[in-house]
């Protein structure tokens, strides 16, 4: 009986490989396919809430392969969720796809804009969209051919930078019955840890004075860029006072129009980030009421925007395992002799200090459990404390590579880009079978998930209940 067993289970295992390869041999079949649909969206950048083509060429991609697509969610023209099956487990898949203003540059590794001033897809997400539309494709193929039941989806998520678009998508509801929540980021190393990011909430502050000759009548007039220059200088004095964690920064969007004229209108863009998002409230109150004393000050009025709000990424241990284990069988990214002359001439551009090799964008870093957020915030985080999410890095930046930077735009034109975003759609297509192969593991990671944001969390989305800001990049 044993043996017969033992038989049953070396030809099931036998089986789940042949899948495997069958799948991974299909999407390297289909890299240049992918590839130029990622390379269409990075010659034509587009900002947040306003990547009209990227999306439709997404969403037609994935129409084409036989999902059912619903565009205009969540009252976003650009938002998107396309599905297949039907029935338990629900698995999502999160595709972005907004570039970055003034990153402008070709894909070449030394710095030239194709437009001086211009939008460039500086953290990837050309990439990142086109990698999530392949992998969902995938696993539709994989269970049309196999009769998998339950329902695959592909969220397409504007406007990440700075504009939370899937803050919006999660709270009209739309991923309420998601069991699994897969994502990845481009990146310049293979990674694929439980780790967290940091929350974040952006405000626009908007001073209002009077106009008046600077040199003529100076007292008759009230100036607004006073009142920014007031309030930047108490945030400033700030950062001695508030946890060592935190990060705040700002630019002044509007100062005035001429020298000569007492400026009646200006503003302040301020961003402020923590670990934790209840912080990052409490910092964020102080802020306003350094906006107010500068009005008063100033003799000026005050009013704030929150553009975005986006809570820390919460670590999900159940989900990331499955994850590092696929990308640890799929592996990184192997440069061919003009891919390393890419590269090398790449890393001579980093400033001093920063020690990078070719090589290694063929390692996978060490699976990383941890609630410290690093330097960047995500509109992921929202998402991840309502659905169990786990998320991967892959090495489509020449290693070194900072984020939004010229050499990270280059490199995502290039096909190194290309060659990292087929392990991010060969890792997330492996990690969706997982989890339809054993939908028992998504009860697991729904138990963690609620041991990890405490039985008394009611979700409340950092930015009120404002609508989207759908102008907020024009």
């Amino acid at each position: 009986m044993k043996k017969i067993f033992l038989f049953v289970f070396l030809l099931t295992g036998i089986a789940a490989f042949g899948q495997e390869e069958d799948v991974l041999k299909k999407l390297d079949s289909k890299s240049e396919f992918y590839g130029k649909i990622a390379h269409q969206i990075w010659s034509k950048p587009e900002l947040g809430y306003l990547e009209t083509e990227s999306s439709a060429l997404l969403q037609k991609t994935l129409s084409d392969a036989g999902f059912k697509v619903t565009a205009g969610v969540a009252n976003i023209p650009t938002a998107f969720v396309a599905e297949y099956g039907s029935g338990k487990p629900v698995i999502g898949i999160m595709a972005e796809f907004d570039a970055l203003p003034g990153v402008s540059q070709e894909a070449v590794p030394f710095r030239k804009a194709v437009v001086d001033g211009g939008a460039g897809h500086a953290c990837g997400h050309h990439l990142f969209g086109t990698a999530s539309v392949a992998a969902g494709i995938s696993v539709k193929e994989w269970m049309a051919a196999n009769k998998i039941s339950g329902t695959v989806r592909v969220y397409g998520t504007p406007a990440e930078e700075g504009g939370g678009g899937k803050v919006y998508m999660a709270r009209a509801g739309l991923i309420d019955d998601v069991d699994a929540m897969l994502h990845w980021h481009a990146g310049s190393q293979n990674a694929a840890g439980a780790t967290s990011s940091l929350a974040n909430i952006s405000t626009k502050f908007r001073f209002y004075g009077e106009a008046s000759h600077a040199a003529a009548a100076p007292e008759r007039g009230k100036s607004a860029l006073d009142a920014v220059e007031a309030m930047n200088f108490m945030v400033n004095l700030m950062r001695e006072h508030v946890p060592m964690e935190t990060r705040m920064h700002y630019v002044i969007t509007r100062g005035g129009e001429a020298p000569n004229v007492v400026p009646a209108f200006a503003e302040s863009y301020h961003y402020v980030r923590h670990p934790n998002a209840q912080v990052v409230k409490d910092i964020f109150a102080r802020m306003v009421k350094a906006a107010e004393g500068a009005a008063l000050g100033t003799q000026t009025r005050m009013e704030y925007e929150v553009i975005n709000g986006v809570y820390n990424l919460l670590p999900n241990e159940t989900l990331a395992r499955i994850m590092h284990k696929n990308l640890e069988k799929v592996g990184g990214v192997n440069y061919n002799a003009e891919e390393k002359k890419f590269a090398e001439e790449i890393i001579k551009t980093f400033p001093k200090g920063v020690i990078a090799s070719p090589e290694d964008a063929t390692k996978i870093a060490p699976f990383v459990v941890s609630e410290t957020g690093g330097g960047g915030s995500t509109d992921v985080g929202d998402v991840s404390w309502l659905v169990p999410t786990a998320g991967l890095n892959t090495a489509t930046w020449v290693p070194g590579t900072s984020a939004h930077t010229w050499q990270a735009v280059a490199a995502g034109g290039t096909s190194i880009g290309q060659k990292g975003m087929m392990v991010a759609a060969k890792t997330l297509t492996l990690t969706a079978m997982d989890i339809f192969k054993n939908p028992s593991v998504t009860k697991t990671a729904l138990e963690e998930l609620n041991k990890r944001r405490g039985a008394d969390f009611k979700y409340e989305a950092l930015v009120g209940d404002r609508e989207a800001p759908l102008d907020y990049r024009k």
